[in-house]
This record gives C-alpha cells, structure tokens and sequence, in this order.
C-alpha cells in the first residue's frame, strides 16, 4: 500500500492509543506519533510509546515537554494518591482525580499545530465513551467542537486547503473490543504501558483504574495478558 497520506497520532504508550496508530497506519497513512512529557508521574510510559514507534516504523516520533506539575490538579501531576482497588461502579461514580485539567486540549491543540506544519489533515487520538474512567475530554461532543475549532483556528483551513478531521476510533469500543481489533492488526501489546502509578522498575500496580481495566479487557477479549504486574 502506498502511503500518500499524513496523518499525527496522539500517542502515550498505552493500550488505546497503540491500536488507533496500527489502525490508522493499516488504512495507509503515513504517521507521525506525538507524545507529551508532562510531568506524569509515570514517565515509564514515554518509553513504551517509544518502543511502540519504532516497531511500527512511523516517519517520525516526536517527544515535546509540557509541564502540567505547576498546575496540578490531579493525581498524575501531584501530590495526590491515585486510586486503588475501585469497582467499576466506584469509578463511573464521578470524574476522578487521575483526571488531568485541559489535558486532551493541550495535547490535541499541539497535534493540531504539527499537523498543519506537516500538511496532514488527519489527527488520530485513542479516546474511548464506553471502558473509561469518566473523563470529560473523552466524550464525542467534546471531539465534536474542537474539530470544529480547528478549522476556524488554523490559517491552512482557513484559506481552503482542506478541512482538519480528529479521528476516533475506538471511541464505541469496549476494552475488550480494542484488544481483539489490535491483536487482529498485530499489535504486541507487550510493548505498552498503561499504570498510573508503577513501581520504580517499571512493573504496573495492577490496582489502579487503569490497571483495572487493563486487566478485565484482555480476560474478557480471552488474549493472554502480557502485563508484568507488581505482586499483590
């Protein structure tokens, strides 16, 4: 397949986004993989999107600084516990704190600006409405109105070039769902990293919502789990 088209995928190392960049390279784009050190408290995901990148063989993996830690606000940024141990009925009870303030904003306004710098009209982020931790930036709606912004906001689009579209794939997805489509696109998911709060050598908690999730979406897709998981 020749690969004519640009296309920038949100990546962070994780599950969600690793499919959506094998998903949009396997309809023959050309990808541009953009991760954020923010100042997460679990940094050891830049180095699976990293690993992700290089397997996938993208045109380019571009790593940019954007420190949210003098914001804070949240318990990836700060000094604030991340939950552990939490049903899923717990965690759809309200939006919780590993929430990142703007964080989807920042991150897509930044894929927005590379992609008008690449010529790329495509914006992929691995956003999900069903198997997720509630968080506002998540929604359609939400993904509605920035394409909308981008194309009033960008000189490319304004001037009739073409039109910006923000790419959801897995946005109906259950997590299950997301692992089945990935396996079938031969995505190692060994390679990914979704913790919120691993140890320091790297090993994921296995207790938090995103461990969690991680965990039931391959028990339920029946896939092996590759996870190293800290023990209980």
């Amino acid at each position: 397949m020749i690969k004519s088209l640009k296309a920038v995928v949100l990546s962070s190392g994780g599950l969600d986004s690793s499919t959506v960049l094998a998903m949009a390279a396997a309809q023959g784009f050309a990808i541009y993989s953009l991760s954020f050190d923010y100042g997460q408290r679990h940094a050891c995901e830049l180095r699976a999107a990293e690993r992700v990148a290089a397997a996938a063989g993208v045109q380019r993996h571009l790593v940019t600084r954007v420190d949210l830690r003098p914001v804070g606000g949240s318990a990836l940024t700060d000094d604030i516990a991340v939950p552990k141990a939490r049903s899923e009925s717990r965690m759809a009870e309200a939006i919780p704190v590993t929430y990142v303030p703007a964080r989807n904003t920042i991150f897509l306004s930044y894929a927005l600006a590379w992609a008008e710098v690449l010529g790329a009209w495509d914006i992929f982020i691995g956003v999900n409405a069903v198997d997720y931790s509630g968080y506002p930036d998540c929604r359609p709606e939400y993904i509605q109105a920035f394409e909308t912004m981008a194309n009033l906001a960008t000189k490319s689009a304004v001037e009739g070039k073409g039109r910006y579209r923000i790419h959801t794939p897995l946005i109906d997805l259950t997590k299950a769902g997301i692992i089945l489509t990935g396996t079938e696109l031969g995505v190692d998911y060994g390679l990914t990293h979704s913790c919120y709060d691993p140890t320091p050598q790297g090993m994921a908690c296995g207790s938090c919502d995103s461990c969690i999730l991680r965990k039931k979406g391959f028990a339920d897709a029946g896939v092996p789990d590759p996870t190293s998981y800290a023990p209980q």
